[in-house]
């Protein structure tokens, strides 16, 4: 279905049974003490129902995050190993790169290919044009070690390991 059409099929079937279950909300709520674990719930799922909504009024939004929770899960089971990782500090970066190779991944893009030229790039951007390396934004720039690789003269690392004859060769 288009966007135009999910919105509209949304809006016809579920928009009336989402009304009904948040004036059912309304109403448990008054029951309820408050202090409670279910009053708790209520009052989380009614502080969030515009979000929680959201899906009714754009047709391009998705009913659920399912996409997204499989995308995070080989995150997620590894996340007690990576708690000892050597510090916090350290945590803190394997978070902040993990996220960099999944939204590489996202986009389409190969990560250890985005994460090598943003790094060679990094030192020399300009701090008004840094966005440009974000993996939704970067476009890879051709390098050297980028035609290299294409060629099939080298893989990944070997240039590094023979010296001598990347610097022969131009």
């Amino acid at each position: 279905m288009s966007d135009d059409e999910r919105k509209s099929q949304r809006q016809q079937l579920a928009k009336p049974l989402w009304a009904k279950l948040k004036q059912w909300l309304e109403l448990e709520r008054r029951l309820v003490a408050g202090g409670g674990t279910v009053a708790g719930a209520i009052d989380y799922t009614l502080s969030h129902w515009t979000a929680l909504t959201h899906y009714l009024e754009d047709g391009a939004v998705a009913i659920d995050n399912n996409h997204l929770e499989r995308q995070i899960k080989l995150w997620a089971m590894g996340r007690r190993a990576w708690m000892f990782v050597g510090s916090e500090l350290a945590g803190q970066r394997a978070v902040i790169v993990m996220s960099l190779v999944q939204s590489a991944r996202l986009n389409g893009h190969d990560p250890w290919t985005y994460l090598r030229d943003v790094l060679q790039r990094l030192p020399t951007q300009r701090a008004s044009q840094i966005e440009d390396l974000l993996p939704h934004r970067w476009q890879q720039r051709a390098t050297r070690y980028h035609d290299l690789a294409h060629t099939g003269r080298d893989g990944p690392g070997e240039h590094r390991s023979r010296p001598h004859e990347c610097a022969a060769e131009g």
